[in-house]
């Protein structure tokens, strides 16, 4: 049974005790470590979220002490009280390594049973059984590192932002359906049966709101919430750096969000980001990286070789041309002697983007090695391997389609080649970059109609308003995203505050009037009163402190994520709920056919 602290208090964390405590006498709680029992000594390693400290017990010091001590076992909480001494084996690997605590008296707070996980940094057990017993994986040092990353990175936000004029403001949980984008997670009402409320994707139209409200400069740090299908580093709720700003333009917003990056980099994770941040538009990161979100840590860039393959009878190139796509290579150097076998398996990888093949050149000194070197005569050859920018040593590897595929493809080819290659190992490069002149609009061949690349209430730019009415995908956006080694880590853009172009807006995206209306009408009835200018930016703070913590897996940033089903292990949601819950809310379960 747990004694009670019955007035004791802890006055020096484990993980804070140097050389200059020595001599003090100290109160420390935690959980143990390890115990080592040497006959005449009890040893236990005492931790808590500061890190280790060392504590002796022995009969000479105290032999009540040192017989309680040799009852406690691993993660038992315990309380004990001692001198600082000097370690007569200092241990330089631990930064309490030259101390110890000589313990006079001791508590055990509670008692443990043995941990089904191990509590210790690098822990290979499964995840699920690590979420089951998530508790116990948080008591982990590394856990416990990143998370006391994620609130000095949050500090640090608000800070920065408090300093430039920023309100933090909330926004509702509970709000109304808007389905344009992912699913939403529905909330029964009991007071209005059967209407729901809905768990927010975003606070954007709120944040709006407030920006004609007059409140000028907002923040929050917020949940969102989307109802899909989890991929790689996706979770159902996930956290937002959200803002908003009103007199501004684009220039403005990033030069803003250009100095939090740089403080939250530099105070956190002692990042050093140069200032300004490259700016990228949208069709050359398509065009070079085949991708909106373009790794920049190496190079490997997109080469069009149409030109250089136009007349060919090679029946690939000469089909994807004549039907108005192109053919295109990336050069990977010095790979010339990439096997058959790998090569076959790069083959497989792009046809799961659509491509229908690979064409590959292996260019070595005096040598060229190529499955189509049949259709081309040397010269033809040359002309490949002059366009593609290849030397002796590398090997091309090249897809012939439409635009959207043959870039799509060589986009996800160029990441696979490095991680194939190891281009990246041991990388430790931040690589920013600002995305911007996004498509305002893109084509959904399912729903046939135009839906917004970003969201509905983003601003076209002013030079292609021209082209709204006769050529809708020419016109570019004022969005802009920050990108970071390959992922976006935010984006937003400045917003339509004009209520005839967002009404323009809403027609374009196949809305009637009323079905804008119906979903949107409070924003446009507050767009009759005066709104400002205005712009903001949502940061994937999560995201962000995965680069910043150095960790690839998006539920260590996360003290209770949900698992790859967006299921909880250890709470055991979502689950079912009482009937009588049901009957109050008027629904009804309905069964499996």
């Amino acid at each position: 049974m747990g004694e009670s602290l019955n007035g004791l208090k802890r006055n020096q964390m484990c993980g804070e005790l140097r050389e200059s405590h020595v001599g003090q006498k100290v109160t420390v709680m935690g959980w143990v470590q390890r115990k080592r029992n040497l006959g005449s000594l009890v040893f236990i390693d005492l931790r808590d979220r500061t890190g280790l400290l060392q504590v002796v017990f022995g009969e000479e010091i105290n032999k009540e002490a040192f017989e309680k001590a040799d009852l406690a076992k691993s993660e038992y909480c315990i309380a004990v009280t001692g001198e600082i001494i000097k370690r007569e084996a200092p241990n330089a690997n631990l930064p309490t390594g030259m101390v110890e605590l000589k313990g006079e008296s001791i508590k055990i707070l509670s008692e443990s049973e043995t941990p089904p996980i191990y509590i210790k940094e690098d822990l290979d057990a499964s995840e699920n059984i690590r979420l089951k017993y998530r508790y116990l994986d948080l008591r982990r040092p590394d856990m416990q590192k990143i998370l006391m990353i994620r609130h000095k990175a949050a500090k640090v936000v608000r800070d920065y932002l408090d300093e430039n004029g920023f309100l933090e403001m909330e926004t509702p949980m509970l709000t109304k359906s808007t389905p344009e984008g992912a699913r939403d997670y529905l909330v029964p009402s009991r007071n209005y049966p059967g209407m729901f409320y809905a768990l927010p994707q975003s606070p954007q139209i709120f944040k709006q709101l407030l920006m004609v409200s007059g409140f000028d400069r907002y923040f929050q740090i917020v949940k969102c919430f989307r109802d899909e299908d989890l991929r790689a580093n996706r979770q159902p709720e996930f956290t937002q750096i959200d803002l908003e700003m009103s007199f501004v333009e684009l220039d403005d917003v990033i030069a803003l969000n250009e100095g939090l990056i740089k403080r939250v980099f530099k105070e956190v994770g002692d990042v050093e980001v140069n200032l300004p941040i490259r700016r990228m538009p949208y069709a050359e990161a398509m065009d070079k990286y085949g991708s909106d979100k373009p790794d920049l840590r190496f190079g490997m860039e997109i080469k069009n070789i149409t030109e250089a393959v136009r007349g060919t009878e090679f029946a690939v190139f000469k089909n994807a041309i004549e039907n108005g796509g192109s053919v295109r290579a990336i050069v990977a150097e010095n790979s010339a002697d990439m096997g058959r076998k790998k090569l076959d398996k790069l083959g497989e990888f792009v046809k799961t983007y659509k491509a229908k093949g690979l064409a590959w050149i292996a260019y070595k000194e005096g040598e060229i090695k190529s499955p189509i070197s049949k259709f081309f005569d040397e010269e033809g050859m040359n002309k490949i391997i002059e366009a593609a920018g290849a030397k002796p040593g590398d090997l091309i590897l090249i897809v012939a389609d439409m635009d959207s595929v043959v870039l799509q493809s060589l986009g996800a080819l160029r990441l696979e080649l490095a991680k194939e290659l190891g281009i990246l190992e041991n990388n430790k490069e931040f690589n920013f970059v600002w995305i911007t002149e996004f498509p305002l609009l893109e084509y959904d061949e399912e729903e046939q109609r135009y839906v917004a690349l970003h969201h509905p209430f983003t601003a076209p730019m002013d030079e292609d308003l021209q082209y709204l009415d006769t050529d809708p995908k020419r016109v570019r956006a004022k969005a802009y995203d920050i990108v970071l080694n390959g992922e976006e880590l935010g984006g937003g853009s400045i917003r339509i505050h004009d209520t005839k172009l967002q009404e323009k807006m809403f027609s374009l995206l196949g809305f009637t009037q009323e079905s804008a209306w119906e979903r949107f009408g409070f924003l446009l009835e507050a767009f009759k009163y005066g709104p400002p200018p205005h712009g903001g930016l949502a940061y994937g703070l999560d995201r962000m402190i995965m680069f910043l913590a150095g960790t690839d897996n998006i539920k260590d940033v996360i003290a209770f994520p949900k698992n790859q089903n967006a299921y909880c292990p250890m709470s055991e949601a979502p689950n079912v709920v009482e009937e009588k819950q049901l009957k109050e809310l008027g629904i009804g379960i309905a069964k499996n056919s």
